[in-house]
């Protein structure tokens, strides 16, 4: 009877585990339903008078795709290529299988997706229109901090592809890679990521891997200073309303970093790691002070902290600010900065933050590229074709 009344409870409690599994189950799929409602579902138009992925609310993930052209590549080779992403573009951020697509059941959620092309230099000898290349479109300077390797840097062509989604990005990206292979290789793969959508509340800037607030300084879409600080104005005509992309990967020495207390860490960037708030202010969108000096006539900002070195010294020397941490192959943060002329707003700073920044002890850029990105294009257009059609 004991053994009857053992069995009977736990064949009994299989029963009740089996129900709340199922229950489980059941909330399981309600919350997914909901988040797929509210993200998954959630498209960005892929027209308009810029590409998308620029003034885009930053999603969850990215990844940065660097190719080269096959050596016979020419100009209707280059066109081609910029067909077809435009047409795997418009039919991916809409939720919908690109042409020939073997894992369509991958495209249905576009969770914001958007994909941004750029081009190299490279890609100007090849579509033989070398003479319309802007002249920042080159590689950085040399900086003492570098530390350069290439398989993270250069490239004659670019895919920038985000969303709030990792398969919906890995799936976009295969893609459109392979939907090119006759005519471009792939040169490397850049993934990065952010926090998560609905981990934090809306409106908060954030974090990279050595726990500090990145990207508090930024021009707001749809202004008058993004509008300046980011789209070409038309130096050439051909770019009015694109941009550049620097795509920089610096790796973290985050061992190191460890070993800081935290006012020591709070010195290093000149402001507070806690709420990312400069030295001289209570709250992180507080203008810096760089003039305020403490009871004994010390700067309360080091002259040398990151804050310091990278405040613009003129109105040139904003740009925009997209970055993405990575944990791959070492752990770090891809900085993109987005502005209309590299040579004017972005090598000023860098070669600034180069010659002495107290946070290179524990950064250090391996990866470099400088894009041009075209644009915005419509249905019947594509990436480029306001160069490409001349």
């Amino acid at each position: 009877m004991a053994d009857f009344s053992r069995r009977r409870l736990l064949g009994g409690g299989a029963a009740v585990l089996g129900a709340v599994g199922l229950g489980a189950a059941g909330a399981g799929v309600a919350v997914a339903t909901r988040v797929s409602e509210r993200m998954g579902a959630n498209t960005v138009e892929p027209h308009g008078v810029h590409q998308a992925g620029i003034d885009t609310e930053p999603q969850a993930f990215a990844t940065f795709v660097a190719l080269d052209l096959r050596p016979d590549v020419d100009r209707a080779g280059v066109i081609g290529v910029m067909k077809v992403w435009a047409e795997d573009t418009r039919r991916l951020t809409q939720g919908v299988a690109a042409l020939g697509d073997t894992e369509p059941e991958l495209a249905v959620d576009p969770a914001r997706l958007t994909v941004t092309v750029g081009y190299g230099s490279a890609a100007f000898d090849a579509s033989a229109s070398a003479a319309a290349r802007p002249t920042w479109l080159r590689p950085l300077p040399s900086f003492d901090i570098d530390r350069l390797e290439d398989r993270w840097s250069g490239g004659d062509l670019l895919l920038q592809v985000c969303a709030d989604d990792p398969v919906t990005v890995s799936h976009a990206v295969r893609t459109l890679t392979k939907s090119v292979r006759s005519r471009a290789s792939v040169r490397w793969v850049q993934r990065g990521f952010r926090h998560a959508v609905g981990t934090r509340p809306d409106g908060l800037t954030m974090r990279n891997l050595m726990g500090q607030v990145d990207g508090t300084v930024n021009p707001q879409p749809a202004t008058p200073d993004f509008d300046r600080q980011v789209w070409n104005a038309g130096e050439p005509a051909w770019l009015a309303g694109g941009t550049s992309l620097v795509l920089r990967r610096i790796r973290m020495e985050l061992d190191t970093w460890d070993e800081l207390d935290r006012p020591a860490k709070d010195l290093v960037m000149g402001r507070r790691q806690s709420d990312g708030a400069p030295l001289t202010g209570t709250a992180e969108h507080d203008d810096a002070d760089f003039e305020m000096v403490d009871d004994h006539g010390i700067p309360v900002i080091p002259p040398e902290s990151h804050v310091a070195r990278a405040r613009p010294r003129s109105a040139d020397e904003q740009f925009l600010r997209r970055a993405y941490n990575y944990d791959d192959d070492g752990a770090g943060l891809l900085f993109a900065a987005y502005q209309g002329d590299v040579d004017r707003q972005f090598v000023p700073v860098q070669k600034r933050l180069a010659e002495h920044d107290a946070l290179n002890t524990w950064t250090t850029p391996v990866g470099s590229a400088v894009f041009l990105i075209p644009p915005g294009y419509g249905p019947d257009g594509y990436p480029g074709d306001a160069l490409l059609e001349n």
